[in-house]
């Protein structure tokens, strides 16, 4: 718990390069700064799967809770960000396993820097969404172009970073069985309107069965606007530890699956903004489409620039974006239940009253990049 000292202690071990506490297995990537077993900690006051805790006001470690058995994404990737040079992130510095009782190797910490003066998009976005401003969506789709590009660069952990594949009829089962278990978990009213609308968001999904062989790296997995942070130095992307809806699948995917939960998250924050800030719906379902379209301008600047952009198959934008919000409404049922109007509420504006498809959901060209005064 924050408070007792535990994380302090175990801190500055790993700065002192001492032996840590307890049956630890440590990986390093970068050097901590030096740590006193004094120093204080304290916790997030936020919702969050996992448990974290800030020590010194310069060091972060995350508990999984559970610890999860590794293999896992972010201790992987970790090593390959630092390696490529990537350092729009929080600095890492560790990943702690250990054995559980029946001897499995689980990731029981990650430990990076602290970022500060930092807050996460469901803060910093949301104020963008009540003030009607857009530009940040630039400074994301860039961050996402970045972050594609240092994952398709070789290094000795992931030394053949880009392969090139057409598993469609995998993603359009996976999709379709996101789409079955959302309309298993989602009761009432949401649940009738989500029946009411299987037919057409199952034609949606059923496109990513025809999509041709496209590029595939690994991804971040679970790119929400909540996984970037706005701190005193610009953005940074953050947990790598995939998506919480989806387990065993293959880590190399599409860049679309990540830019297009990057995506509808902006919607998300709309909806938190009606929600939470009693903003004009109308103004901030607009917001959400000009913003959408200013990161995937971005996005694909940012692609060019590397001389990567055929990293990104706009084709399977659409559909990944209806099994996202299906995983969105897995995740509300499972972990947080008064998250699903968010959901809900996407994709009723996408598809008001009207079974056809709402020409957002097959958007291939992006709205004017001006803001909304």
């Amino acid at each position: 718990m924050a408070g007792d000292g535990a994380t302090a202690a175990l801190v500055a071990a790993l700065s002192q390069g001492a032996g840590v506490p307890g049956n630890h297995t440590v990986v390093r990537f970068h050097p901590l700064p030096p740590i006193e077993a004094t120093a204080g900690e304290r916790g997030f006051d936020v919702d969050q799967t996992n448990r974290s805790v800030v020590v010194d006001e310069r060091v972060v470690v995350k508990w999984l809770t559970p610890p999860p058995p590794l293999p896992q994404p972010a201790p992987e990737i970790f090593a390959h960000l630092t390696a490529v040079g990537f350092t729009a992130t929080a600095l890492p510095y560790a990943a702690l396993s250990a054995p559980s009782p029946g001897g499995t190797e689980t990731l029981v910490a990650l430990v990076t820097a602290y970022l500060p003066d930092a807050t996460d998009g469901w803060e910093w976005c949301v104020d963008e969404a009540v003030a009607g401003r857009t530009a940040f969506a630039a400074d994301l789709g860039r961050l996402a172009a970045d972050l594609h590009a240092a994952m398709a660069t070789p290094s000795p952990d992931f030394p053949d970073p880009v392969r090139t594949a057409s598993p469609g009829e995998a993603w359009a089962a996976r999709a379709g069985q996101a789409l079955a278990e959302a309309l298993a978990l989602t009761d009432g009213e949401d649940g009738a309107w989500l029946a009411g609308h299987a037919r057409t968001l199952s034609g949606l999904l059923e496109a990513l069965g025809r999509v041709e062989a496209t590029p595939l790296i690994r991804i971040h997995g679970d790119l929400h606007v909540g996984q970037t942070l706005r701190w005193r130095e610009g953005y940074a992307v953050i947990d790598f530890d995939g998506n919480p809806t989806v387990a065993g699948a293959d880590p190399f995917q599409p860049a679309a699956r990540d830019l297009s939960q990057l995506r509808t998250s902006l919607e998300h924050v709309a909806q938190v903004a009606i929600r939470r800030r009693d903003a004009d719906p109308a103004r901030a379902l607009a917001w959400a489409a000009t913003a959408r379209g200013v990161l995937l301008r971005a996005y694909r600047e940012g692609l060019a620039a590397h001389g990567r952009p055929a990293l990104l198959e706009e084709s399977l934008l659409a559909p990944f974006e209806i099994e996202q919000e299906c995983r969105e409404l897995i995740y509300a049922a499972r972990h947080l239940p008064r998250w699903r109007y968010a959901p809900m509420g996407v994709l009723r504006s996408r598809f008001p009253g009207d079974p056809r498809p709402h020409p957002a959901a097959v958007e291939t060209v992006p709205p004017p990049a001006e803001e909304i005064a």
